[in-house]
């Protein structure tokens, strides 16, 4: 290396003329757009380098040829194969024309300033490889959140529009065989009717979700009273208990300790209807305890039925949560539905 800059080749220097600008400019200027256009860049920045050694310059623009190997490896797209060959072949003729104009420099010179030049590429083309890596890391996460996310909204559905059909066709079966009784019929349907207003408002709360700036308040455990009494007008004898206060701020377990309860009324409603069930709420300072169970006077009573989607999708909720979720057989007949699910994880 020449105390000015780089130097090749042993050409003698010389002092700088107008050709020397014109090298340093080919070297510097053509940088500025080396992110848009890599191998225009690489290609002008290499022929005012080897102008820069055959003339004996070896200005400090010579390290012009580094960065434009680097952005050229991590930037350029097509044809890399032919870039790396024509750069090579290149390299031979200026090789051949410094060593006559030289001082007569070892072969072994030219191969270690290759084997830099190449190392250099090759850093640029790691940079380009990593890049890709993180980018499809990147799509891979977004892919996840908007599966997540379409499952969530699955799952909301499924809660929102079984719990409330279900409850609006038992009603209208039930107003069926109450024309003899009008005050009953009327009863039995505005409940219905109070039902659809519920299901249209819980589906508005869903469509809201997709607007970022949504503030509809999401159901929540508080609610529960409201569920019980709804179930109660399909005609589901229900008891509820409720014991402890509910903390200030639970996150998302509002919501699980919700849904996990309107699951389970379902599936009374469906399964069991007329069937007594009874339904536990009960606030801890780290969790929420719920417990919904069904008796058994007959067999019918005795599995949830269905596809079992809804308390698949509940178990994986409250798991997502770190809580504990169980559904099955009671002894003595019935079905139970118990979850413990952590309070204060973020929504």
């Amino acid at each position: 290396m020449h105390s000015h800059g780089t130097q090749v080749g042993g050409v003698p220097g010389r002092s700088f003329d107008t050709l020397a600008v014109v090298a340093v400019a080919l070297q510097c200027l053509p940088l500025t757009v080396c992110r848009r256009w890599p191998a225009i860049c690489l290609a002008l920045v290499s022929l005012g380098f080897a102008a820069d050694q055959l003339r004996g310059y070896h200005s400090l623009a010579g390290t012009g040829l580094a960065l434009a190997l680097l952005g050229a490896g991590s930037r350029l797209e097509r044809h890399r194969g032919v870039t790396v060959l024509a750069l090579s072949v290149a390299y031979v003729p200026l090789a051949v024309a410094l060593t006559r104009l030289g001082s007569g420099e070892p072969v072994s010179e030219f191969v270690l300033f290759y084997v830099v030049t190449a190392m250099v590429w090759g850093l640029g083309a790691w940079l380009r490889s990593a890049r890709e890596a993180e980018d499809e890391r990147r799509r891979h996460v977004a892919e996840e959140t908007r599966t997540a996310e379409r499952t969530r909204i699955a799952r909301e559905l499924h809660d929102v529009v079984t719990h409330h059909v279900t409850a609006m066709v038992v009603q209208a079966e039930a107003a069926r065989y109450l024309t003899a009784a009008p005050e009953r019929l009327e009863q039995s349907l505005t409940a219905v009717s109070d039902t659809g207003r519920q299901a249209i408002g819980d589906l508005r709360h869903l469509l809201d979700l997709l607007d970022p700036d949504h503030g509809t308040e999401a159901p929540h455990i508080g609610r529960v009273g409201t569920l019980v009494e709804q179930t109660r007008r399909a005609g589901q004898p229900v008891e509820f208990t409720e014991e402890g206060t509910p903390a200030e701020s639970t996150g998302s377990a509002d919501l699980v300790a919700y849904r996990v309860v309107q699951e389970a009324l379902t599936n009374a409603l469906k399964y069991a209807h007329g069937v007594r069930t009874s339904v536990r709420v009960r606030h801890g300072e780290k969790e929420i305890a719920v417990e919904v169970s069904t008796e058994a006077p007959g067999p019918r009573a005795v599995s949830p039925g269905g596809s079992g989607r809804g308390l698949a999708g509940l178990r994986e909720r409250v798991d997502v949560l770190g809580g504990e979720f169980s559904a099955g057989t009671r002894t003595g007949g019935g079905f139970v539905v118990r979850a413990r699910i952590p309070s204060g994880s973020p929504a």
